[in-house]
């Protein structure tokens, strides 16, 4: 794992959207996992500006969106699909068509689970798969378990998780108690992957990651796994 020490924040963002950029260069059919969050905003921002600068054109670029929440639809304010529209969807030039979130809605959730897989590999697997670490170290919903699913499924979030995510709602009440997430054998499939880190609230997760031990009690430790990866660290 190769690993950037940024000393700001914005530091981070633009080096992220640095790599991002270089690689849509590289391949202008690019499939880009994503993720949403506080964290990624920054990039998101940048993005938005090379676009706008016309630095990068996301016209033949598709993406796949790491998890949404169980039981909200795309206009929800807070949905990952509404997220994503508002912080980079919305201000680039990339087909709506090659934009895909899980179905947080669906009225089969395992079937739609699948599908997503099924989507995924039709396109080719993933280019370069950027993601964020959660506070108790998860990747997406991956949260620290036991076992857990290969691949994109519906799991249950942990109290630390909600309690992380419901400065983003009105209370913890409303804080869905499930999400749909891409599994860990996906995101290592990706070609690249990227992890971006901010804060001291990921201190002890990025240290469990950087131990040399792998364990499902730290999901991003299997990050470990993987030939390519980078992680921007602010």
């Amino acid at each position: 794992m190769k690993k950037i020490i940024c000393k700001t924040y914005n530091e981070m963002s633009w080096k992220a959207a640095d790599i991002v950029i270089t690689a849509v260069k590289e391949k202008p059919g690019l499939v880009l996992g994503l993720p949403t969050g506080t964290t990624p905003i920054g990039m998101y921002d940048a993005l938005a500006n090379a676009y706008k600068d016309g630095f990068v054109n996301f016209s033949r670029v598709a993406t796949f969106n790491l998890d949404e929440y169980v039981g909200l639809t795309p206009d929800h304010p807070q949905s990952y699909r509404y997220f994503m529209d508002k912080h980079l969807f919305g201000r680039v030039n990339i087909k709506p068509k090659n934009t895909h979130v899980p179905d947080g809605a669906a009225a089969d959730l395992g079937a739609a689970a699948r599908n997503y897989d099924a989507l995924i590999e039709k396109s080719g697997g993933i280019d370069l798969f950027v993601v964020g670490i959660g506070q108790n170290g998860h990747i997406g919903f991956n949260e620290p378990a036991a076992s857990m699913p290969a691949f994109t499924h519906v799991v249950e979030l942990t109290q630390n998780t909600i309690e992380a995510n419901s400065r983003l709602f009105n209370g913890m009440s409303e804080v869905p108690l499930k999400a749909v997430t891409q599994g860990m054998a996906t995101i290592l499939r990706a070609k690249k992957i990227l992890l971006l880190a901010s804060g001291e609230s990921k201190r002890a997760a990025l240290e469990k990651m950087e131990s040399g031990i792998i364990t499902l009690d730290c999901p991003a430790t299997l990050l470990n796994l993987h030939r390519d990866v980078t992680a921007l660290l602010s």
